[in-house]
Order: C-alpha cells, then structure tokens, then sequence
C-alpha cells in the first residue's frame, strides 16, 4: 500500500531535501581532476553533522555495510560506488548520490558531474540522462500513471542510442528512504499488470534514471556495493525527489525558490536542479 503524504509532511521533506541540495553543491564545488572521492565523501559527512541529519546511506546493511555518506561511481560504475582513494582525471564523470533523514523525514538526490572537459558522445550521455529525469518530472504533471511517464523515459534514451538500466529503479520516499512502489526507468509489460500506479497528489517518490552508452547490463565488483556496467563504457545518474501536489510536481531536492526560508552555510547557490 503506498503512502501518501499530507501537505505539512510534504513540507517537512521539502527541509530534508534542501539539506540534500545543499550537499550537492559542496560536493560539485569541489569536483575537479586531482582530488579523491573520499575527499568529497568526509566534505558532505561533515556538512550532515553540522546540519544534525543522519544520513541515509551509511551503514545500509549488506555483505559489508556501506562505509560511507554519498555513493561515487566513477566513469563506467552505475551506482552504489564505495568513495576512496581514487583521484579523479580530466575527462571522467563522476556520479554523486547523497540522501539525508531530518526531523524524521529523508531526502535523496543524485547528480553526475563532468571533470573538466569530456568527449562529445560522453557530454551526450550526461545530456540525456538529465534530460530523461527532467522529461518525467513535466509527465508527472499530465500523466495519470507511473507506466506511461517510464514508457516515454525509455523511448527517450533509446532516441539518443544509449540504454536505460533495468536492475536498479526508483524508489517511494518518506520517513523511510526506501518505501513502495518501485519506480522503474524503462515500462514493462509485467509492470503494467502488477506494479503500476496511479500519480496522485501525497505521492512522494524519488525518480533515478540511470543510463548506459552500451549494454544495459551491470555486474557487481568485489567490494559487493559497486555496479560496473558490464561492457564498460560509461553511465550517468541522476535523481530527484519528487513529490506530487494538487498543484502539479513539486522537486523536492531542487535548489531553493525565492521566498523560501532556508538558513545557507555560505556556499554558493545556484539555481541548478
């Protein structure tokens, strides 16, 4: 059963995603060749423990319980990247996904950055995949259900020649980071029958199109978290939390709007997201 969410609760989500922003935009400011993941990692951890959130990633339990604040996947690494030592060069992408949980309530957002310059077709694939999100957060608004919004995600990535990622899909969001339904990038025939659901207002769900320049096909690498495109070529992801309101859409995790209220901690504000 889904649950939906009243317009204070929502409200009270919008705060944690603001700090999720918030987060972002210390980790893109310090996206540059010469620096370690783990670098970008303890910058956002520090940031969570002076806003007092948790965040929603450490400690996830599996084989080895995740060790960190924000997964990095770097260059041809889809999702769930363990951040370390590894410098970053001109020339790769670098995806961040950081979420946080405050008062009670999560946040959950992810980007992929280009370090320097990149290649054409790689600039195409970071186009793409943040276009695909943006293009299903306006179907949210004219849509009924999740299957019609995930059918015109998928045809959009396959008009770029790329491939939509069918082992890891979006997520519900609320006191928990992950809830009901799953949110899948692609719409299959099954999904249609079983697992469609209708885009109503208290809906609050967190959209993660993740896109390959190959195959679709993952594997795990031996530190059990990190996915590697299984060809590897590149992928990019990029996420929002989104809710749905009697006024349309609403991002959650995007960048502050004028006239919201929000105590900033001097970084620079942009209007990205």
């Amino acid at each position: 059963m889904l649950k939906l969410k009243s317009s204070r609760e929502i409200e009270a989500m919008r705060n944690a995603g603001l700090v999720v922003w918030e987060a972002h935009q210390i980790a893109k400011g310090l996206v540059r060749p010469g620096i370690t993941t783990g670098e970008i990692d303890r910058a956002v951890e520090e940031f969570f423990l002076e806003k007092n959130v948790i965040p929603l990633f450490k400690g996830v339990p599996g084989p080895v319980p995740f060790p960190a604040v924000c997964c990095i996947s770097v260059n041809e690494e889809v999702v769930h990247g363990i951040p370390g030592s590894r410098k970053l060069q001109e020339g790769d992408i670098i995806s961040i996904d950081t979420g946080c949980k405050l008062k009670g309530w999560c946040g959950d957002c992810a980007y992929t950055h280009a370090v320097g310059h990149v290649p054409d077709d790689v600039q195409n694939l970071l186009d793409c995949t943040s276009g695909v999100l943006q293009l299903a957060i306006k179907l949210m608004g004219s849509r009924n259900r999740w299957g019609d919004v995930a059918s015109e995600m998928a045809t959009f990535v396959r008009d770029y020649g790329f491939s939509v990622v069918e082992n890891f899909v979006g997520h519900g969001i609320g006191k928990n980071m992950h809830e009901d339904p799953q949110v899948p990038n692609f719409c299959s025939p099954s999904f249609r029958r079983k697992h469609d659901f209708e885009l109503e207002p208290g809906l609050v769900i967190a959209v993660e199109p993740m896109v390959n320049m190959g195959t679709k096909k993952v594997r795990v690498l031996p530190d059990f978290w990190t996915q590697s495109t299984n060809d590897g070529k590149y992928s990019a992801h990029f996420e929002h939390t989104i809710a749905i309101t009697d006024g349309g859409p609403l991002v959650l995790t995007a960048a502050p709007q004028s006239g919201e209220e929000k105590e900033m901690t001097g970084v620079v504000t942009t209007t990205e997201g």
